[in-house]
Order: C-alpha cells, then sequence, then structure tokens
C-alpha cells in the first residue's frame, strides 16, 4: 500500500504563532484517517493545507509524489475533495445545481453536463438520501439535509481522496466507511468526538502542540495519559461493548468543569 499523504517538517502560522511546526505525517491510501486534538490544535489549518487552500511557511506537502504547491487547484480536486466545517452557498441553487458542481473537475470548455455527469449525481444523491429533496434550494434545507448535500457533491468529484472538517452529528459516518471500505478512497477527518473517532477510524493522530503527539490505532492513542497530557484533564477509558474500541468518560467531578471538558470532545453536550 503507497502513500497518497507525505507532509514533511511542514510549518504553517497565520500571524505571529506557529500553528503547526516541523509537522510531518504519512496518509496510506485506502486509510480512514482521524486527526484529533483540543480546539485550537491547528486540526482545520492542517487539513486546508491538505487540501492546497493553504500554503506550508516551510516544509512540503506531497500528494501521490507531487508537490500541492505545483498543482493547479483542478488538478487538485480531481483527486481531492473537501466537506467544509461551514458550508455557506449564497446564491438559490437547486441541490442537484449543487451537486452537478462536483463534476466541473471532469468537464471541459463551457462545461455543460453530460448524461454521465447528471448519472452519477444522482447516484451521489441516492447514496447520502437526499434524492427526494433534488429540486429544492439548499437554503429550505435541514441542517442534517445540508451536510449531506455538500458530501454528495464531493462524492459526485469522484475524488479518491475525501478530506472531512468536523462532520456534525447528523452525518451518516456509515456512508463514509461504505465509501471507503468498498471504493478504496482515503478518508481524512477531523473529529472533536474521540468515542466516533475510535469506533470509526483506522488510525488516529493526537496532535499537540503543532506536532503529532501520538499517532496509531485508536487504543495506542486514546489512553488515560495522552488524553491527560494534552487535554489536561483525567478520563475513563473503557472498551466499546460491540466495537471493542476505547470508549472515553467523564468522571463526577463539579459541572462547571465538566462541561468545559465535554466541550472539547464529546458529543451533545451543550
Amino acid at each position: 500500500m503507497g502513500h497518497c499523504y507525505q507532509l514533511t517538517d511542514v510549518s504553517f502560522r497565520y500571524a505571529q504563532d506557529w500553528v503547526l511546526l516541523d509537522f510531518s505525517l504519512e496518509v496510506a491510501e485506502g486509510e480512514f484517517l482521524g486527526l484529533i486534538g483540543p480546539n485550537g490544535v491547528g486540526k482545520s489549518s492542517l487539513l486546508k493545507l491538505m487540501a492546497g487552500l493553504l500554503r506550508p511557511n516551510q516544509g512540503g506537502v506531497w500528494l501521490h509524489g507531487e508537490n500541492l504547491v505545483s498543482l493547479s487547484p483542478r488538478q487538485i480536486a480531481r483527486r481531492v475533495a473537501v466537506v467544509p466545517q461551514e458550508s455557506q452557498v449564497l446564491f438559490p441553487f437547486t441541490v442537484a445545481e449543487l451537486v452537478l458542481m462536483g463534476r466541473f473537475t471532469h468537464q471541459e470548455g463551457w462545461g455543460w453536463d453530460s448524461p454521465a455527469d447528471l448519472q452519477i449525481a444522482r447516484q451521489a444523491m441516492q447514496a447520502m438520501d437526499i434524492l427526494p429533496v433534488a429540486t429544492r434550494t439548499f437554503r429550505e434545507l435541514s441542517g442534517g439535509e445540508r451536510q449531506r448535500a455538500i458530501l454528495a457533491r464531493a462524492l459526485a468529484q469522484q475524488a479518491s481522496i475525501l478530506l472531512l472538517d468536523e462532520p456534525t452529528a447528523f452525518l451518516d459516518i456509515n456512508h463514509q466507511l461504505d465509501l471507503n471500505r468498498n471504493q478504496g478512497v482515503t478518508v481524512v477527518v477531523v473529529s472533536h468526538d474521540l468515542n466516533l473517532a475510535s469506533q470509526h477510524c483506522d488510525r488516529l493522530v493526537l496532535l499537540h502542540e503543532g506536532r503529532v503527539y501520538q499517532a496509531g490505532a485508536p487504543e495506542q492513542v486514546v489512553t488515560p495519559d495522552h488524553i491527560r497530557t494534552v487535554y489536561g484533564c483525567d478520563v475513563i477509558i473503557d472498551r466499546h461493548p460491540e466495537a471493542g474500541t476505547p470508549r472515553v468518560t467523564l468522571p463526577q467531578v463539579g459541572p462547571r468543569a465538566s462541561l468545559n471538558v465535554k466541550r472539547s470532545f464529546l458529543p451533545n453536550s451543550e
């Protein structure tokens, strides 16, 4: 199995402080990789660097052996589809029109939609259970339907790499799993939900102070010591009764401290 991504000594900052510092990572083709760590640790910035939306101040990001800075946005989009954390659609596009935009990298000239484009878009909408709302505008959709519509657009791109930034609880992770397992698509997901990431990802990368603090199978990464160091709190870790993966729960502590910790890495904590 080869590597689709190689990040070598990547350093990045927006202003003064370094977000990532001498950061190195390899992503194998076909793996389901989870990026975890506290808020502000650089997970979303890392995903944007991998998508070519940001450029490193130092070091390099290599996609299938080519430096991302040498590739055009269109060349990157043929291989990489991105589902951002917040999706703003300013114009009143229908769901079908939005999903068809995922076909732009495969079109030449003016980019008129071919029968094949229409069929692929239809299949993507079907896979994400949004075919019944295909003629509605994006604004009319519920939060869950919006997430699925954006993911359907990414599926219509037919890229071999899918980058997901904090998919919400509305998003059915099984769709991503099916895509990953059956078609060999590489999935990299930023997640604040340690339990969901542990249950579904092949490998986790825990970020701390701009670098990889720990990487490996969920049971190697999600340990009380690692969580204490990176998140600054004590947790109880047992095994999920069905999946056998690490399951994180909080000890019964003061309500304010407990809430702050929950907001960092557990779902449905508001």
